[in-house]
C-alpha cells in the first residue's frame, strides 16, 4: 500500500486522522446537548402540568367542621394519600387532627 511514505506525508495523514476524529467528537457532543435540551424541555412542560394545584372539593353549603383550618391544596397527590399522611403526622405528634393546620401537600419525586 504505502511503502514509500515520507515523514512529512505521515505527519499530514496523522493530522488529518486526528482532525476527523475530533470533528466527529464535536458533532456527537452537539447532538447529545441538543437531545438533552429537548428532553429537559419536555420534562419541564410535563411537570408544570402535573404540579397544578388540585383543590379539595367540599360541599358548598356545608359549614366547616369545628376546629378545621380551611382549604388544603394538593399538588400531584391523591386525596386518599393526603388523608393518610395527615393522620400519620397527627399520630406521631400525639395531637388531634383538628389542632393541626395543613396548608398544602406535594409529592416529592
Amino acid at each position: 500500500m504505502l511503502t514509500n511514505v515520507s515523514l512529512m506525508d505521515a505527519g499530514i495523514l496523522a493530522a488529518l486522522g486526528y482532525g476527523v476524529v475530533f470533528a466527529g467528537l464535536v458533532v456527537l457532543m452537539i447532538v447529545i446537548i441538543l437531545v438533552g435540551k429537548v428532553f429537559s424541555a419536555k420534562k419541564k412542560k410535563a411537570s408544570a402540568e402535573a404540579a397544578a394545584p388540585v383543590e379539595v372539593e367540599e360541599a358548598p353549603a356545608a359549614p366547616l367542621a369545628p376546629g378545621s383550618a380551611g382549604q388544603l391544596k394538593l399538588y400531584d397527590t391523591p386525596p386518599k394519600t393526603a388523608a393518610m399522611l395527615m393522620a400519620i403526622v397527627a399520630d406521631k405528634l400525639g395531637k388531634p387532627l383538628n389542632e393541626l393546620r395543613f396548608i398544602s401537600i406535594k409529592e416529592v419525586k
